[in-house]
């Protein structure tokens, strides 16, 4: 009895003793609960208030997106006295660009009683012009797409030089590269005519380079008829054409062209082939050409060669010509034709040409005026022919106020032999014409 009574009170004390630490941990269990709850209600606030500011956003009206950044500016246009107005954007170039060229002539037998006329003309030296040309990059292909229109006007009365044709000068679409060189489709000078082929030696007023952009020959006078040796079917441009020119290593250039005839049934009427070697040697540059056109189904053909040397201020240039026409039932025609000339250009502001060209024509149909025709043109309908020559000396003098603007006079005189006649001379032998221009570029 006396052993389980002890055993009774000392597990009462135990008791006693352990209820202060059970009061203190549920104490801190509430506490803990209560803190848990607090923080729980602050955060639901916190998100609640969140909310409402999003749902305040969304609800109000889109504030305007802040202005993108402006984009670079294209480079400015630029205008350089005598290439023209240039416009770049994103890689790519057009230019707007002419050449002015008024010239005020006196010339003898101009009828055909002899008078003589002073009076401004068609330009002496270059044709008035305006065009644009451009190009830009075709993608990652390295090649750019060129492009070209360009036309003629007369200065003294403003009319298009071929009525009723804006860009009777060019009109083509291509692309270039120094590995593929340069392919045109279109309206645009016959190659024969230009640097890469008889424009060094046709006569003194051209590059001596050769290059693979088109020109060659003065404008309106009697020396330049040798241009139409340098023909097509459709004269000294080519309609419907397709050129490829390339520069190679070593001073070498080549030219290819093709005229599309555009005759139903006769794929080669009227059609033009042309090739040209040419060869930049500095102080000597050589060029020739061969073309072959069919006019009215009937062929025609040049061979040329020439070229020139420039030794200190002097520049001396020569060239040939054979040309030969099938004129049907009049039997065939053949010329042989040659030129000199030389460029003067000494220190200063001055300079000075001389020339002389000699054509001979044997069989050559004439008009029903008995008027020699041109080489490459429609012989087809002619009823004789005619055998003679026809020569011309030249000369001139510039005075370049800058590189685009200058004055000239300039002076050339024809004489005809035999059954050579041609109709500026109003049934005379010979001309003379004296002029005097100014000529610049924008």
């Amino acid at each position: 009895m006396h052993t389980k009574t002890l055993l009774q009170l000392a597990l009462v004390a135990a008791f006693g003793t352990s209820l202060p630490a059970v009061a203190d941990e549920v104490s801190d269990l509430k506490a803990e609960i209560a803190a848990q709850k607090r923080a729980a209600a602050e955060q639901k606030a916190r998100l609640d208030a969140l909310e409402q500011r999003l749902n305040g956003m969304q609800q109000a009206p889109a504030a305007p997106a802040p202005s993108a950044a402006p984009a670079a500016p294209a480079a400015p246009a630029g205008y350089v006295q005598g290439q023209g107005l240039t416009v770049n954007a994103a890689g790519a170039s057009v230019t707007l660009y002419g050449l002015i060229d008024v010239s005020y002539v006196h010339t003898d037998h101009a009828n055909a009683s002899g008078a003589s006329l002073n009076s401004p003309r068609v330009a002496w030296f270059s044709g008035n012009r305006w065009g644009m040309t451009g190009k830009r990059p075709m993608g990652d292909s390295g090649l750019n797409v060129i492009f070209r229109l360009e036309g003629e006007y007369e200065s003294q009365t403003g009319s298009d030089d071929t009525p009723g044709v804006t860009f009777n000068r060019d009109s083509w679409v291509g692309v270039e590269s120094a590995e593929f060189g340069k392919l045109t489709l279109g309206r645009q000078n016959a190659i024969a005519r230009d640097p890469i082929a008889s424009a060094i030696y046709g006569d003194p007023y051209g590059p001596a380079a050769p290059s693979l952009e088109e020109g060659g020959y003065s404008n309106n006078n009697n020396f330049k008829q040798l241009i139409f040796y340098a023909g097509s079917a459709t004269g000294t441009r080519v309609n419907n054409g397709v050129v490829w020119k390339k520069a190679f290593d070593g001073g070498l250039y080549a030219a290819l062209q093709y005229q599309f005839g555009g005759v139903a049934g006769d794929f080669n009427n009227g059609s033009t082939e042309t090739a040209s070697l040419a060869y930049a040697g500095g102080a000597f540059n050589l060029a020739g050409f061969v073309t072959e056109a069919k006019v009215a189904s009937l062929v025609n053909r040049t061979y040329s060669i020439g070229g020139n040397y420039t030794l200190d201020m002097l520049r001396f240039n020569a060239g040939v010509f054979h040309y030969t026409a099938a004129q049907g039932t009049l039997g065939g025609r053949r010329d042989n034709a040659y030129t000199i000339s030389a460029k003067f250009t000494p220190p200063g502001k001055m300079d000075y040409e001389l020339g002389y060209q000699n054509m001979k024509a044997s069989n050559a149909a004439v008009n029903g005026s008995g008027n020699v025709l041109n080489a490459y043109a429609n012989a087809s309908a002619a009823k004789a022919t005619a055998t003679g020559s026809r020569g011309t000396v030249y000369g001139s003098a510039f005075y370049h106020f800058d590189k685009v603007t200058e004055v000239y006079v300039a002076a050339d005189y024809l004489s005809l032999k035999d059954g050579y006649k041609v109709a500026v001379t109003n049934g005379s032998k010979s001309q003379t014409e004296l002029a005097v221009g100014l000529r610049t570029r924008f």
